[in-house]
């Protein structure tokens, strides 16, 4: 979040009247006349006020009060009325009142979105001129002129505008000026060329480098810390942390000498459990240690005879895979070093204790397992028990394996889920950075497609791309019809509608400017344009569709073909890996070849069902995260290499996944360039 209000200087004292009539007599017919109100100072009336003042002062204030009432109109969110008294102004202004007059026009073009003409305006102020208020407006400006994206202009904005402010808006810009920095890769950071004057800058620089060179290690962090701020005493941030490494500061390892585990072990739900069960216990136990972890390969084919049946449906609110999870709202990734995954970890002397969240209330389950002694709950599964635990201002520490539909952030709390959200946001990314610009989704019609829709179009338009074309299906038999009949899929769709309940813009010195609005894709024309498709279906889904756009399209179109791990499955022999070639999908690092001996043996242990396989992969990496509850849920850039993902956490403690990606190529399964 961009620094909110500035420092407020108390108004200056009036000029002795005698003093202001000479300098009044003096200025008399030398152009515009300068008043006793103060412009550079900080505003403490409301529009009303100002406009009052306007209409009832002489020519000499009248326009400084009128420069007050627009600034006070913007900051109330009355751009309109600010426009108008804008146009009012006279045309010969004193040069105090031309700087001011500036920074106004600055934050009204803002405010129209027109970022290139605040720009142009900002470079023209004379920054020596102004006051230090006015100063803390200007490079707040500046900042929002970086409309988020991290840079060396936007770091030098926030250290410019570091000592103007105080208090809370003091600390919010330390902590806007960390989440610059930790945006920016280790490539980006260490390419960014700066004066050797440039002290602060340095500093800021040699953190970013102590933290990701010591994240992944509570203890070290602290320690490489305070070694930084012995070295940097007059950065302020070694005076006032960044709240997250603050946070860190103060890490202590949560105790999981005794793990409640909680799952459904009667009903639908119950296959689901025993899944995640198994890989929790796998890893608690050291089970998992024969299986070493050699660089990504090829994932070995099961037999066709060997296909899995479809997974079972479960209960509405179940965790069941990444086609039929939790919402999870994605967030920003951040880079950092990363830990081996759970395979590598020896048996532990944890107790563990299980409880049935079928056969009781869940408020009942958590009590008994307090009472019990638990120091740390992995669980509930099933979503309306996830919610009644977030209600329920527990103690414990808690590791959910579901998300609510409104996510709760609770200091004690994490949620992991796996999630087609999760899965339709990496694909963003991973197309995003394939070059690809105008994507289609085809998706199923249903609730579930809605919510894959949702998901990758909120993505795609953060990071800078137009609204996402949308298609729909149907059952199989319609697809079946529809290659029946010759008639294929096009390459075209409608715009997905993504419309924010509320924009969430940037506050600069009390005045709020909206955020810039991301352009509507226009209805695309049948075939026009779309140079990507990402594919949700299932696997005998996935065998209609693929030659249905090669009907329309030619086999050699231009348009990359992406799809989700709901498509991939066991089963799938060589013909059906020579007729999906080229086309590129996602699933969990366990079952994208990471490590064959463990997907081998767990492929064997669910009968080829691949569903159970990715939930035995969630109950080892639970394992993990329980095992690092603190740092996830206190170090920023946190990561683990785990089984279902590279994992992260966001602001919220929602476990985020970044996937594996494959292709098909030739008959083989080989890693995705």
């Amino acid at each position: 979040m961009l620094p909110s209000k500035v420092v407020r200087h108390k108004a200056g004292r009036f000029v002795p009247v005698l003093l202001a009539g000479l300098i009044l007599a003096a200025c008399s017919g030398q152009g515009p006349q300068t008043s006793n109100v103060n412009i550079q100072g900080p505003i403490t009336g409301g529009s009303d006020y100002y406009l009052q003042q306007v209409q009832q002062s002489s020519d000499d204030s009248r326009t400084d009060w009128q420069l007050l009432a627009i600034r006070a109109l913007m900051k109330e969110g009355k751009y309109p009325q600010a426009g108008q008294q804008l146009n009012q102004l006279p045309s010969r202004l004193s040069d105090t009142q031309q700087q001011e007059l500036l920074l106004l026009k600055s934050q009204f073009l803002f405010s129209q979105q027109n970022v290139p003409g605040a720009t142009q305006l900002l470079s023209q102020v004379k920054v020596d001129d102004l006051s230090k208020e006015q100063q803390a407006r200007y490079y707040g400006l500046q900042i929002a002129a970086a409309q988020g994206k991290p840079s060396l202009a936007l770091l030098r904005a926030y250290i410019a505008q570091e000592p103007l402010l105080s208090g809370e808006d003091h600390q919010k810009n330390i902590d806007a000026t960390w989440q610059a920095l930790t945006q920016m890769t280790p490539q980006e950071a260490s390419n960014l060329v700066i004066n050797a004057s440039e002290n602060t800058l340095q500093g800021w620089l040699d953190l970013l480098n102590v933290w990701r060179a010591n994240a992944q290690d509570g203890e070290m962090l602290k320690s490489a810390l305070k070694d930084w701020q012995t070295r940097y005493p007059q950065n302020p941030a070694a005076k006032t942390l960044p709240t997250p490494l603050s946070q860190a500061q103060n890490f202590t390892k949560a105790s999981t000498s005794t793990i409640a585990l909680l799952l459904p072990l009667n009903g639908q739900a119950q296959v689901f459990a025993s899944a995640i069960e198994k890989g929790f216990n796998d890893a608690k136990n050291g089970a998992l240690n024969g299986a070493p972890q050699p660089a990504a390969q090829p994932a070995p084919q099961p037999a066709a005879a060997d296909a899995a049946q479809p997974a079972p449906t479960g209960e509405a609110n179940t965790v069941v895979s990444p086609t039929a999870a939790a919402i999870t709202p994605a967030d920003t990734q951040q880079p950092a070093a990363s830990q081996p995954a759970a395979s590598a970890a020896p048996a532990s002397s944890a107790q563990i204790k299980v409880y049935d969240t079928s056969s009781q209330p869940i408020q009942q389950v958590m009590q008994q397992a307090q009472q019990d002694g638990a120091t740390l709950v992995v669980g509930p599964l099933l979503k309306n028990n996830v919610e009644a635990v977030a209600n329920s201002q527990t103690p414990l520490n808690v590791l959910a394996l579901n998300a609510p539909e409104q996510i709760q952030n609770h200091p004690n709390i994490c949620y992991f889920a796996l999630s087609p959200e999760d899965e339709a946001r990496d694909a963003a990314h991973h197309m995003w950075d394939q070059g690809k610009r105008q994507p289609l989704l085809l998706v199923p019609r249903s609730s579930f497609g809605d919510r894959v829709v949702s998901a990758f179009a909120q993505e795609w338009q953060k990071l800078g791309g137009t609204a996402p074309l949308q298609q729909r299906f149907g059952s199989t038999a319609e697809l079946k019809q529809g290659i029946n009949s010759g008639a294929g899929i096009t390459l075209s769709g409608t715009p997905v509608n993504t419309q924010p309940a509320e924009p969430q813009g940037v506050t600069i010195a009390g005045l709020t400017i909206p955020s810039p609005q991301q352009e509507s894709a226009p209805p695309a024309a049948s075939g026009g344009g779309v140079d990507s498709v990402y594919i949700v279906s299932t696997q005998d889904e996935l065998q209609l569709i693929k030659p249905m756009i090669a009907m329309r399209t030619g086999s050699r179109s231009a348009a990359s073909l992406y799809a989700s791990s709901r498509s991939y499955q066991a089963g799938a022999g060589p013909d059906f890996r020579l007729e999906m070639e080229g086309l590129q999908f996602s699933d969990i690092p366990l079952l994208s070849g990471r490590n064959p001996a463990l997907m081998q043996r767990a492929a064997q242990s669910f009968n080829n069902d691949y569903s159970l396989v990715r939930l035995y992969a969630m109950g080892i990496d639970a394992w993990t995260l329980a095992n690092s509850f603190n740092q996830v849920r206190q170090t920023p850039g946190f990561t683990i290499d785990g089984n279902t993902g590279k994992l992260s956490a966001n602001q919220d403690c929602v476990i985020n996944r970044t996937l594996s990606w494959s292709q098909y190529r030739q008959g083989e399964i080989v890693p995705a360039s």
